[in-house]
């Protein structure tokens, strides 16, 4: 696993800020019948039992929102994965199929209410550092094209920024000869289910993805 840290300029805006970090090697496929009765029965249950308003009120969102206000971000404009994930499950459109890696995650996403970034980790490239969007810096959304990170919480390579919780980048995304996966999950308000929220991670990746070599690491 890449060094991974967080830099001081975002620590004294969200000093409650920890990672939790997860890599594997794993062999890329489009789905898996299990996976996806795993994610349409999560779904059935959260559509059921949670509203919209109530989303914002998860622990782990709630606190990412309030970390997003504190670096001068909008979270309504500029929407959590995992709210934006949540918003289309309580109103019965699921989650998109895309592949058994990026399912899986979004799957977890769902259930903790973490915004989980998924990285091909052999397209990272050096250490990485967890900062600030600045001003008119480069960067292509996956589906959103060019993105206004400036203030949003921003991983960084020495090539550049490559994951924000609100969209991950084209240069690093999951593609079909993936076989290094890296997820970072952004707690930020310390929340003590993350060491839980890594060990169920890694036997669900082992479960849908025949992961092996898994690693995990809390960064705080």
């Amino acid at each position: 696993m890449n060094k991974i840290s967080i830099s001081p300029e975002i620590k004294e805006k969200c000093p409650d800020l920890v990672l939790g970090c997860f890599s594997c090697e794993l062999t890329w496929a489009a789905s898996s019948d299990a996976l996806n009765e795993a994610i349409q029965a999560t779904c059935a249950k959260l559509a059921e039992n949670l509203t919209r308003p109530e989303i914002s009120q998860i622990d782990t969102i709630a606190s990412s929102r309030t970390a997003y206000k504190a670096l001068g971000k909008d979270p309504s404009r500029y929407r959590l994965s995992a709210e934006a994930l949540l918003r289309r499950v309580v109103t019965g459109k699921g989650l998109y199929q895309i592949n058994t890696i990026v399912d899986t995650l979004n799957l977890i996403s769902i259930e903790t209410g973490y915004s989980i970034g998924g990285y091909d980790l052999d397209k990272v490239q050096g250490d990485i550092v967890l900062g600030i969007g600045a001003n008119e810096e480069p960067y292509e959304g996956i589906g959103k094209g060019s993105l206004n990170i400036e203030n949003l919480p921003v991983f960084r390579d020495t090539v550049g920024a490559f994951g924000t919780p609100t969209s991950d980048s084209t240069r690093t995304m999951v593609t079909e000869n993936t076989n290094s996966f890296l997820m970072i999950f952004l707690n930020f308000g310390k929340h003590d289910s993350l060491e839980k929220v890594l060990a169920q991670t890694s036997d669900l990746y082992q479960q849908f993805t025949s992961a092996k070599n898994c690693q995990t690491l809390i960064i705080d």
